[in-house]
């Protein structure tokens, strides 16, 4: 509450476990604020207004129960208008924070203007939703000395959550803006025994994640690439190249409609921007790649492309480019060599295909801390990163050759194609080419 009503906090997350008393918190928070400054406007959200109206809100009126705040007396439910009108003219929006695909810029919230906001299980929203909703802060804080403030609710989740709050708060770089509260069941002295019984009988990273509030807790033994090691490949600016030349190009061609081209413009092997385009024609795409291979003198044999699909017109209209083909053969690897007894020949690396090698070797580099990548949007940065967390193992309790997960199951996971990590990862097939050298005399 100290934190709700400073003047120096403007974005305070209050989570990390469940039956830790957030919703309370948040809820009480903005019935005060609207008795104590009449004719302000809060906003109540969540990723889903009827979850919202079936949770958050009972536990509004709960608040008001303890409180003495009277329904009918003090305030009036507008369930229709999804509002709550006070008697001295506050009142509070209810509303729906979930990313609909007609609405990517939540248009719907552009003339609001609100005195202060709580957004309850923020963690199931995408930044973007946090950051319009903040911008919206502005009605009567000047008549009443206020700074603006965001208040969430969330339990552990790999997001923005844990990028703007959690992670820079661990490494003790919060900003004084910005505030991390851990909330525990074992806080609250209210909570039923039986809750936390239940919580204990959880898998074990369940467990972890909403009994003992561990941010670190997903325990897949699939996982590739550490989380934390993800995170700080925005953040190595150490290994930006000095100049602007791009001495790689990596492109994954959009196959359908809602698909993105992306374009990855390596400076080094470690420093990489990625461009992403809608709408491009195979022509359009190749255009502009023999464009940035003209500006920058990039040699057309470091230029690879995703040739499964579309993408083999476009290889065809950039000469020289090596096309990258998901399923086919690995190379042999250079870290682990492996000859044929008969002839002496390299034989391909073990791994089920060339998308699982180059998978291995972009988990090696970042979880090494050897990758850059500029990126200047929140909303483009939370894909990567998720898109990155979900390049896991396959078949991990058979003998087979290394083999990761399909991009259909991980279409499933995040409803939408990994068009950044498969830019990514066919990049590696640039720099293990050259490697191969260590070969010539038996390939």
């Amino acid at each position: 509450m100290d934190y709700l009503e400073d003047q120096v906090t403007r974005e305070l997350l209050f989570g990390g476990g469940a039956g830790g008393g957030k919703s309370m918190l948040g809820c009480y928070w903005q019935l005060k604020r609207r008795i104590k400054y009449p004719g302000t406007r809060g906003l109540i959200g969540r990723a889903s207004l009827k979850t919202l109206k079936e949770t958050t809100l009972l536990s509004f009126f709960d608040v008001c129960k303890r409180q003495g705040v009277t329904p009918g007396r003090d305030f009036v439910y507008n369930q229709q208008a999804s509002q709550i009108n006070f008697a001295n003219g506050s009142l509070i929006f209810l509303k729906d924070l979930f990313l609909y695909p007609s609405d990517k810029d939540f248009d719907e919230l552009g003339s609001l203007e609100i005195t202060d906001a709580f957004i309850d299980e923020c963690n199931q929203l995408v930044e973007k939703a946090w950051t319009i909703t903040k911008s919206r802060i502005r009605w009567m804080l000047d008549e009443y000395g206020l700074v603006p403030k965001i208040m969430g609710s969330c339990n552990p989740a790999k997001n923005f959550v844990y990028t703007r709050f959690y992670k820079p708060s661990k490494d003790g770089i919060l900003p004084p803006s910005l505030k991390f509260i851990q909330a525990l069941a074992q806080d609250n002295p209210r909570i039923s025994k039986h809750y936390v019984e239940n919580l204990m009988s959880m898998d074990p990273a369940s467990r972890a994640r909403l009994l003992e509030g561990l941010w670190e807790y997903d325990a897949d033994p699939a996982i590739m690439i550490e989380y934390d090691k993800i995170v700080e490949s925005f953040q190595n600016v150490h290994l930006a190249a000095p100049d602007r030349i791009v001495r790689k190009i990596s492109v994954d061609v959009a196959r359908f409609g809602k698909d993105k081209t992306t374009i990855g413009n390596w400076y080094s092997p470690n420093h990489v921007k990625i461009e992403t385009h809608s709408g491009l024609s195979t022509s359009q795409t190749a255009d502009l790649i023999n464009y940035k291979k003209d500006k920058y003198g990039t040699q057309a044999n470091r230029i690879v492309i995703d040739e499964d699909g579309v993408g083999g017109g476009v290889v065809d209209q950039v000469p020289g480019s090596k096309g990258f083909v998901n399923n086919s053969t690995p190379h042999p690897d250079p870290e682990k060599p492996r000859y044929d007894p008969k002839t002496g020949r390299a034989l391909p690396g073990h791994y089920k295909n060339l998308k699982s090698m180059c998978a291995y070797y972009l988990a090696k580099r970042i979880n090494n801390r050897q990758l850059y990548i500029e990126c200047d949007d929140p909303d483009t940065r939370n894909k990567i990163t998720e898109e990155l967390d979900k390049i896991r193992r396959a078949d991990i309790d058979k003998d087979g050759p290394f083999a990761i997960i399909s991009k259909e199951k991980v279409k499933g996971m995040i409803n939408r194609s990994p068009d950044y990590s498969d830019n990514l990862l066919m990049a590696e097939e640039v720099e293990i080419r050259p490697k191969l050298g260590l070969f010539a005399a038996t390939i």
